[in-house]
């Protein structure tokens, strides 16, 4: 037996995948935390990129707007706000003048004891906090839209700030390339009619809105476009090791900084396939990630880079808050077939989170799917429900079940964490 530690929940278990197979672990690439990462980002906040330092930036402003990530994401927002609240309050800001706001998009808002977590509860006794609430009336501002007809709502404690931050985190994402940056923005602190737009068939089916994708992605350019309606100032984004240490920060102007930081991530993230595999077994990258279904959607989506043509892949995450928003988890329930579901929505208005499904169903037809999510149940999976199983035993045990011996398994313990590309085409058969 091949035996691997996943990510799962917030302790973690262990995979077990017999002998017989042609088994493989893929691991991030062991990036080392930075030595001192708080001597980093005192550097980059006082010598950004492209910007002028952060203190002189502060100068003369009256009101500053903080973006923050919400508890789904493992941002050190804890590390990185306390020196960037340091320098704001130095060039005279006061704390009655700084909002930080979470980056909830469409997600629900942090709880008290979530806020405490997210910026430590110092920081949470003494600022003004406020999660976006999509769908509130009279939160968002309207900017106009953008040139692909996108209409622009942004919070407006951002729009009617002075200085305008955020603070994220740089990784692979599902539809926008990487995450950090513009993200923050939208969805972080959009309305429901501009999230729902850059959610449309329009982008999700886009070849190029996809992990790792940034060059000639229309989904990034479009994020970027309505960043900077919003008149995004300035981005403290940093990348992450294995364990979530600090291993890179990236300061200053949003577009520049944000790229330094792709391209960080690219040179030292990515892990690369001779073959692709006939199985993935991947998770969804534990707490918090693997909060809901809804997330672990993001590992299928990754997983399929690894995969032959009509291969399989088997995703575990612990869901303890269940399938998701109401939205989703209504979709999810009634959706029978996955071709009726996509020709459906496409000429269909936008609605909440039909986003995720559309992936999942554009996933499903590719490859086969199983689901270890003990969260949730069979009955909240729709046409899944026959891929959903008990025990981890029960949902290896259909996973392999037509696998020949020495078929290719590939076990992804941290699941969309884990950046990697195959060499040779993932339509390749044995």
């Amino acid at each position: 037996m091949m035996r691997t530690r996943f990510a799962f929940g917030k302790t973690g278990f262990e995979v077990a995948i017999p002998d017989n197979y042609d088994c493989a672990v893929l691991e991030s690439r062991a990036v080392q935390p930075l030595a001192d990462a708080n001597a980093a980002l005192e550097q980059a906040l006082d010598h950004p990129l492209a910007s002028a330092p952060l203190e002189e930036l502060a100068k003369g402003k009256r009101r500053v707007a903080v973006v923050v990530c919400d508890i789904t994401r493992p941002a050190p927002n804890r590390i990185t706000l306390p020196p960037l609240l340091e320098r704001l309050h130095r060039s005279g800001i006061i704390r009655a003048d700084v909002t930080i706001l979470i980056a909830t998009g469409l997600h629900r808002a942090a709880t008290r004891e979530e806020v405490d977590q997210i910026v430590g509860p110092e920081i949470a006794r003494s600022y003004r906090i406020i999660s976006n609430d999509a769908r509130a009336t009279g939160q968002h501002r309207h900017l106009g839209a953008t040139g692909r007809g996108t209409p622009i709502h942004i919070h407006n404690d951002f729009v009617d700030a002075d200085l305008r931050i955020t603070l994220g985190f740089i990784e692979p994402h599902l539809m926008a390339g990487y995450s950090g940056g513009r993200k923050l923005v939208v969805p972080g602190v959009a309305a429901e009619p501009t999230i729902k737009a850059i959610h449309s068939p329009r982008f999700m089916r886009e070849p190029l809105a996809t992990e790792g994708s940034i060059e000639g992605n229309p989904l990034h350019q479009e994020l970027l476009e309505i960043a900077r309606a919003a008149h995004h100032d300035f981005i403290l984004d940093v990348t992450l090791t294995r364990d979530r240490q600090i291993s890179g920060v990236f300061a200053g102007d949003p577009i520049l900084a944000h790229a330094a930081g792709v391209r960080f991530v690219q040179e030292h993230c990515l892990n690369h396939l001779e073959h692709p595999a006939d199985l993935v077994v991947t998770s969804s990258a534990g707490f918090p990630l693997d909060l809901t279904f809804y997330q672990s959607v993001k590992a299928v989506t990754a997983a399929q880079h690894l995969i032959r043509e009509s291969g399989s892949i088997l995703v575990v995450a612990e869901c303890s808050e269940g399938v998701g928003s109401l939205e989703f988890a209504a979709s999810l329930k009634t959706l029978q077939s996955f071709e009726a579901y996509l020709h459906e929505i496409a000429t269909s208005p936008v609605e909440i989170d039909q986003w995720q499904v559309e992936k999942l169903a554009l996933a499903a037809l590719q490859s086969q799917l199983f689901f270890y999510t003990p969260g949730v149940q069979a009955e909240d999976l729709g046409i899944l429900r026959n891929r959903w199983f008990p025990t981890l035993k029960d949902a290896l045990k259909a996973a392999t079940a037509e696998l020949a011996p020495g078929a290719k398994v590939l076990l992804v313990p941290e699941g969309p964490y884990t950046f990697a590309k195959v060499l040779r085409p993932a339509t390749e058969t044995r």
